[in-house]
């Protein structure tokens, strides 16, 4: 198990989401191979859908980049090994400062 090899690059979900989140990576990691990114962002996805409600994304890999809108209180990117995986409630708000303009 990876338990407690999990490092934190930047999150505003409470603590108890935080530590549901790892669990359920390391619980993903435990049965998929660390190769199966698609699964285990799968099984993370839908436990957060079952356990917080719907809407939840998940992004899991060793090379990606990102720019997402989220809910407050519902992101989180952490890494285990070589292991990213971002995790957010999706949100339709369109930004104030369109660059557009």
């Amino acid at each position: 198990m990876l338990e407690g090899k999990a490092v934190i690059g930047e999150t505003d979900m409470l603590q108890t989401m935080q530590e549901d989140a790892l669990e359920l990576a390391a619980k993903a990691l435990d049965f998929f191979d660390v190769t199966d990114a698609t699964e285990i962002a799968r099984v993370i996805k839908q436990e957060f859908d079952r356990m917080y409600g719907g809407g939840w994304q998940c992004i899991v890999g060793t090379d990606f980049g990102s720019f997402v809108t989220h809910c407050s209180g519902s992101f989180i990117h952490f890494c285990i090994g070589s292991l990213a995986i971002l995790l957010f409630r999706g949100s339709s708000a369109v930004p104030e400062n369109n660059i557009d303009d």
